[in-house]
C-alpha cells in the first residue's frame, strides 16, 4: 500500500482533520538579520577563508567553554577525525563508542584503522554506560568516545575516573550539548579533546561547521597542523627550517577540514544568541514534561542533576506495555497530523555497512531496544506557542487513540 493512501486511511481514523495542515519538522535553524549582516559583511571584507574571523570564532568558543584551546573545522565528523589522529589512535587499537549515537562518533576510529567497540547505554539516561565501559576494555583499547546524547552530558566524573585508571583518552562527543554544563562547568573544558558540531540543528550553526577544544597545548599544535594538510609556517614546527616569508612546510599527513571566514562569521553571530537559545530550548521541555510526565503510555528521558542542559533533541519512549502499535504507526499517525518526528538513532552497528564489517544483533540490547521505541518530536527555539501546544495535542491524540 503507497504510503499516501496510509496516511489519509489515519486521517480518517482519527476524524478526518489533522492537528495541523502546515508540517512541523523535528528541527529547524534560527537566522534572523543579524546573522545574514554579520555574514554579509565578511563577504564584503578581503578574506573568506585563512583569515582572522576564524581566529575569532576560536577565541569565543574558549570564552563560552572555558577551554584553552579551540580549532574549527569544517564539520563535526572532522572534528571526530583529527581528534582521533591527534591522540595517536592507529591500526590495532580498538576505541570504545556509546551504541546510541550518529555513525560519525564511531567512523572516527575506522578512519584511522582503529576498530569501534560498541557500549551499551543506560537505559534511563540514554547515555552510555560507565559499567559496560568497564567491561568492554581490553588491552588494545585506546580511548573513549561519550555522546552526550540529547544535549544531556554523561557522567563525566566517573568516565575519566575510568580512563585514567585505565591510560585511556577521552573524547567528548558534544555535538549535541553546546550550552550545556556539568557541575557548574561548561561542556567543552572537561575532556581530552571535545568535539563539536554546528550542523543547522544543532542550537547554534555555521551551516556546517565543528570544532575541537582541549585544554592540551601538544594536543592543540597537532590539530591545527591536521586541520590544514599538515602544513605549517611555524618555524619551530619544520624539520628543514626556514624564516623566508614565502616558506611553509608539511610537516604531517593532513587534510582539509578548514572553516570558511563566511561560516565563521555566522557562528560567531549565532554564539551570541547561545544564552537566549538555551533558555528557550528548556522552557520547551518543561511544557513537554509537564504535557508528557504522566501519561503511561510514554517514557520520558531521566535526566542526572549534575547536568545542566541545553537540549538539542527532545525523545518520547513509547511504552509498549500501553499502546497497541507498534513506533512505526505512531510515527505514521504523527505525520498524519502534521507532526513530522525523526528518530535517534539506529545503533550504530547495526548499519548494513558495520553488518559487512562482522558487527552483529544483540551487542548492545538496552540499545537496540531503546531504537525500537523512540522517537524526536519538534524541539528548536524558534517553535511557536502554537506549534508547541499543537504538537502536544498530536501526540496525545495518537496516544489516545493506540492506548490498550
Amino acid at each position: 500500500m503507497k504510503r499516501g493512501v496510509i496516511q489519509m486511511e489515519k486521517l480518517a481514523i482519527f476524524g478526518g482533520k489533522p492537528v495541523r495542515t502546515e508540517k512541523i519538522s523535528y528541527g529547524r535553524q534560527w537566522i534572523d538579520e543579524s546573522d545574514i549582516t554579520a555574514v554579509a559583511d565578511c563577504l564584503r571584507g578581503p578574506y573568506l577563508t585563512g583569515g582572522p574571523t576564524i581566529n575569532k570564532l576560536e577565541d569565543k568558543l574558549c570564552e563560552i567553554t572555558t577551554a584553552k584551546h579551540a580549532v574549527a573545522v569544517s564539520n563535526g565528523t572532522a572534528a571526530l577525525h583529527i581528534a582521533c589522529m591527534a591522540l595517536g589512535i592507529k591500526e590495532g587499537d580498538e576505541v570504545i563508542v556509546s551504541a546510541i549515537t550518529f555513525a560519525a562518533s564511531a567512523n572516527c576510529a575506522l578512519y584511522c584503522g582503529a576498530t569501534p567497540v560498541f557500549a551499551d547505554i543506560r537505559p534511563d539516561t540514554y547515555n552510555i554506560d560507565p559499567e559496560d565501559i568497564k567491561r568492554k576494555i581490553t588491552k588494545k583499547t585506546k580511548a573513549v568516545v561519550a555522546v552526550d546524547y540529547t544535549g544531556q552530558a554523561v557522567e563525566l566524573d566517573e568516565i575519566k575516573k575510568i580512563c585514567k585508571e585505565n591510560g585511556l583518552f577521552l573524547i567528548e562527543d558534544a555535538a549535541h550539548s553546546i550550552g550545556t554544563k556539568y557541575k557548574g562547568k561548561p561542556v567543552g573544558s572537561l575532556a581530552d579533546i571535545t568535539t563539536f558540531s554546528f550542523h543547522p540543528v544543532k542550537t547554534v550553526t555555521a551551516g556546517e561547521g565543528g570544532a575541537c577544544l582541549t585544554n592540551d597545548e601538544g594536543l592543540y599544535k597537532k590539530l591545527r597542523l591536521l586541520r590544514a594538510h599538515g602544513i605549517t609556517r611555524d618555524i619551530d614546527e619544520m624539520v628543514n627550517k626556514s624564516d623566508a616569508g614565502w616558506y611553509n612546510e608539511q610537516v604531517m599527513l593532513g587534510y582539509n577540514y578548514r572553516m570558511t571566514d563566511f561560516q565563521a562569521a555566522l557562528l560567531l553571530s549565532q554564539l551570541e544568541k547561545l544564552e537566549k537559545f538555551s533558555e528557550r530550548r528548556k522552557e520547551i521541555a518543561k511544557k513537554y514534561d509537564r504535557a508528557f510526565g504522566d501519561m503511561p503510555e510514554l517514557i520520558l528521558q531521566k535526566t542526572i542533576k549534575e547536568s545542566d542542559t541545553t537540549r538539542h533533541l527532545y525523545v518520547l519512549r513509547l511504552n509498549p506495555d500501553k499502546l497497541s502499535c507498534d513506533r512505526r504507526e505512531f510515527f505514521d499517525a504523527l505525520v498524519a497530523e502534521g507532526i513530522v518526528p525523526q528518530v535517534h538513532y539506529l545503533p550504530v552497528y547495526r548499519h548494513s555497512y558495520y553488518e559487512k564489517l562482522g558487527y552483529k544483533k544483540g551487542l548492545c540490547p538496552e540499545a537496540e531496544d531503546l531504537y525500537e521505541h523512540i522517537l524526536s518530536i519538534p524541539f528548536y527555539p524558534l517553535l511557536s506557542e502554537e506549534e508547541i501546544n499543537d504538537t502536544i495535542t498530536a501526540v496525545k491524540k495518537v496516544a489516545a487513540y493506540y492506548r490498550r
